[in-house]
């Protein structure tokens, strides 16, 4: 889960860096770090602690040079301190890495290397890997050939970079498994290295991605890629479609309320070019779908974590409803461990706002061991899950920074109304009238959410009303069941006030006993099919002295006589109100983290892409 950026040019790295790792900080903020070649030796700045006190070291510690690494830490092993922060430099000063992921035999590599006179200067296990290196450098061994011989040692999911005052004209970069992404950025007379896109695009969009068990040896020319045992590999090289300035927070106060606000544009993004409203038809082409294979599909099994998964938790009924095709779905960090029933007529879907989650990319592996057709929905283009998979579609959100996920989540609950649509006209030959309402449907969704949008306002005075309470309910029904898990999420993530999503139905078995004046229950209680059933749920928890909030839809005046307050969303067809219903519950959230002090795009213990187990 951590940032990981290099350079190598003309340009001075130390700024570039500095710059690259800003935009990854989402990934980690414990610490972080920089190492930069400068007048033949490698200079480093290392603190402890968000990026800021890293550039003020470097103010206060100028360091400048042609090349140099950078990298901002989550904590896996020792705990945020200077000395556990990235870069790690051997112990003749010659040779630098950073890292991402787990090395899983560090402690027996870190005995062996002990016992031939390798001291230790962290508790990290990714020192042991500069230690390896500098064991193969010391045999005669290139930096190539020395960290490919390191690097078939280690044992786990890695990305790694790392370069040597014995070459300073190249880097050397390296991924094993699925410890998140390795993008090398093509410039003129310049190269970059990023474990994420945003890190580097302001500089170009020509990208390739590295893959499991691959070597990069990059020099401000160009690159080479061979696999670990040094065999020659051909990357695809990929122009990326983001605007750069998408990346940045303009006017807003954070990313999190940026990415909130862009969901409208993200929305038309992703029906864009996919719907052709004229005709009522969806089309999917990365999807690489035929009627024969559809007509083959027993049924899907949907995996996931977090958002995504609650994600899929609608996706399950959006394909049952308009495809009918049964969906299972599944945490993408049990999938593996439950021996799951699959087989060549399943198709495994995955949801992954980075593409790099390794729990989710472990369950494709395990899904196509079993002969699974693979299909993943996918934000960030180029990512792994995109890659293997045997059919895609991308989000179209753009870059999402703030960690909790908003406008990855919408736009993915609408890839698989797409999808949905689009297998049902397979199996069908087109001539669904389901499809052809759901695709009219689609266009009025952008505007129904900017409106929904429209009313901040209202969200941020209510917000002021709740955010002293310590514990909330969120209970909902049917399609509506996920985004009560979700507005309980985006609550409990960044204001760290314990919240818990519920089916409505299953209130009196349990959570009734906890309802009482200091615990507000928010019911998602908009006119569809289980209405009624949501009004009696209201009652009961009012009955026991509960503060209740009701999402409602506009014109439900009766409603309001049952709560303590109401927030109205306008009427949409039921199969995508969770698109429109959980714009204001991100709201009332981000606006509650605001109004207690939260680190709204930060929060603590958290990262954007989990890529260690």
């Amino acid at each position: 889960m951590c940032g990981i950026v290099g350079y190598i040019g003309m340009r001075d790295a130390a700024p570039i860096i500095l710059n690259g790792l800003k935009r990854l900080e989402y990934r980690g903020y414990d610490s972080a770090g920089i190492a930069i070649y400068q007048d033949g030796k490698i200079e480093m700045r290392r603190d402890v602690g968000k990026l800021s006190a890293l550039e003020q070291l470097v103010r206060e510690q100028p360091v400048s040079g042609r090349l140099g690494i950078g990298h901002t830490r989550w904590a896996t092993h020792g705990e945020p301190s200077a000395r556990n922060a990235h870069p790690h430099i051997g112990m003749t000063g010659n040779v630098v890495v950073v890292h991402n992921g787990i090395v899983e035999n560090y402690l027996e590599l870190r005995d062996m290397l002990q016992s031939e006179g390798a001291e230790f200067a962290s508790e990290t296990d990714t020192e042991t890997i500069v230690h390896l290196i500098e064991r193969y450098l010391a045999a005669g061994l290139s930096i190539e050939d020395a960290s490919r011989e390191a690097f078939q040692l280690l044992r786990g999911a890695q990305a790694i970079v790392t370069f040597s005052i014995n070459e300073p004209d190249r880097l050397v970069a390296c991924r094993i498994g699925n410890a998140g992404g390795v993008a090398i950025g093509v410039g003129e007379d310049e190269m970059f290295i990023a474990s994420d896109i945003p890190a580097i695009l302001e500089h170009t969009r020509r990208m390739v991605f590295l893959e499991s068990r691959t070597v990069a040896v990059v020099t401000s020319e160009g690159y080479e890629v061979k696999t670990l045992g040094g065999a020659p590999v051909i990357l695809e090289e990929h122009t990326i479609p983001w605007d750069p300035i998408s990346a940045a927070k303009g006017s807003y106060k954070h990313f999190m309320q940026k990415e909130i606000f862009e969901q409208p544009r993200a929305l038309t993004d992703t029906i864009r070019g996919r719907v052709d409203f004229e005709h009522q038809w969806v089309s999917l082409p990365e999807m690489n779908l035929s009627p024969d294979i559809v007509r083959r599909i027993s049924r899907i099994h949907i995996v996931a974590c977090g958002t995504s998964y609650y994600s899929g938790l609608i996706g399950k009924t959006l394909i049952e409803r308009i495809a009918r095709i049964p969906v299972e779905v599944s945490i993408g960090s049990e999938f593996r461990y439950a021996d799951p029933l699959i087989d060549d007529t399943m198709a495994v879907l995955a949801i992954t706002q980075s593409g790099e989650t390794v729990d989710t990319l472990a369950a494709m592996e395990e899904a196509r061991d079993k002969g699974a057709l693979l299909w993943s929905i996918v934000n960030a283009i180029g990512s792994q899950a995109m890659r293997i998979a045997d059919g895609y579609i991308a989000m179209q959100a753009g870059p999402e920074i703030g960690v909790a996920s908003t406008k990855a989540f919408t736009t993915s609950i609408v890839d698989q109304y797409l999808l949905a649509c689009c297998l049902s006209q397979f199996r069908n030959g087109g001539d669904s009238e389901m499809v052809k309402k759901a695709a009219s449907d689609l266009a009025r969704m952008p505007d129904l959410i900017g409106g929904v949008l429209d009313h901040d306002e209202e969200y941020h005075a209510l917000a002021s009303r709740l955010y002293s309470f310590s514990n909330f309910l969120y209970l909902g029904r049917g399609i509506n069941y996920p985004i009560a898990l979700e507005g309980a999420l985006k609550l409990k993530e960044i204001s760290y006030i314990h919240a818990e999503g519920y089916p409505a139905g299953e209130m009196k078995h349990g959570p009734i006993a906890l309802i009482d004046r200091h615990m507000p229950v928010l019911a998602i209680a908009t006119r569809d099919g289980v209405y009624d059933k949501m009004l009696s749920q209201i009652e009961q928890a009012k009955t026991r002295g509960g503060i209740v909030v009701a999402l409602a839809t506009e014109g439900d005046s009766q409603i309001a006589d049952k709560v303590d307050h109401a927030i109205y969303v306008p009427e949409v067809p039921e199969l995508l109100s969770p698109v429109v219903n959980v714009l204001p519950l991100q709201l009332l959230a981000y606006h509650i983290a605001v109004i207690r002090g939260a680190d709204v795009d930060q929060p603590r213990n958290l990262a954007k892409s989990v890529t260690v187990e």
